[in-house]
């Protein structure tokens, strides 16, 4: 019998993108994000003594930002493996150029293939809801970029998004934007999979039915909803700001894992 291939031992990884990458909104108990990312350099530190990470991504930021900011620090920093995600903000907006999309993500990956030992490239989760009917033509044009960059250029493509793996609304947190706990656990498991190690559970599994809400619980977490969350994305829409303005990323420095500001 053939034994299975041995993944390489990665001993730097590099997380670029937006709020996605960044952890929102697995929260901590100090407030802070830890997310899919962060999950995934601990299982890959665990491996590798002396292992580095660092995660750059910033909540609200479009492909130009993560290509300007992002991309050119990865690529100096030559780590082993670099997850790019990013355009997916882009495709919520109500005026998205996405032939300007596809060149900066094409610009992007075109610099990060040569510069790191394995590029992953993702297609994202979305949440099923009128948010991603009403987007779904953009974010499918996104993902057949994703996903013909990621055979052009080597890349491993994790496909969150094909089948609605992750459409489950209780994957989702009250932002309806964001996943759980228990999403960005399943994210972990799947990039951790596609990069060659063995499976240590089905990140696929649906979870189990459940009782479906009254109207009046419903039209409750509606209003819920569109008071904490709708109406301030729609003003910083209006007024251009945006939720990252000014913040830095949380991990900037190619630093070991754990560290001391690893929660």
């Amino acid at each position: 019998m053939e034994s299975t291939p041995t993944p390489p031992l990665i001993s730097s990884y590099v997380a670029l993108g937006d709020s996605f990458t960044e952890g929102m909104s697995d929260r901590l108990p100090d407030g802070t994000y830890r997310g899919w990312a962060d999950l995934l350099a601990a299982r890959l530190g665990a491996r590798a003594d002396g292992f580095r990470y660092a995660n750059l991504a910033v909540r609200g930021k479009l492909i130009q930002q993560i290509a300007e900011a992002q991309v050119p620090v990865a690529a100096e920093m030559k780590p082993d493996l670099v997850t790019l995600v990013g355009g997916g903000n882009d495709t919520l907006r109500p005026r998205c150029d996405m032939a300007r999309v596809r060149a900066l993500l094409e610009e992007s990956v075109e610099t990060l293939a040569p510069a790191c030992g394995q590029l992953v490239l993702m297609c994202n989760p979305a949440r099923n809801g009128p948010v991603q009917d009403r987007y779904r033509d953009r974010m499918e044009a996104l993902f057949a970029l994703v996903e013909e960059l990621a055979g052009r250029h080597g890349a491993v493509l994790v496909d969150l998004y094909t089948g609605d793996p992750l459409g489950d609304q209780r994957f989702w947190a009250d932002d309806r934007l964001h996943l759980t706990e228990e999403g960005h656990r399943r994210v972990a498991e799947a990039v951790w999979q596609c990069l060659g190690n063995a499976a240590e559970s089905d990140w696929r599994s649906p979870l189990p039915p459940s009782a479906r809400q009254g109207w009046t619980a419903r039209r409750r977490t509606d209003l819920r909803f569109t008071r904490e969350h709708l109406a301030p994305w729609v003003v910083r829409r209006l007024t251009g700001r945006s939720s990252g303005d000014g913040r830095p990323p949380k991990r900037p420095e190619l630093a070991p894992w754990p560290g001391e500001d690893t929660p």
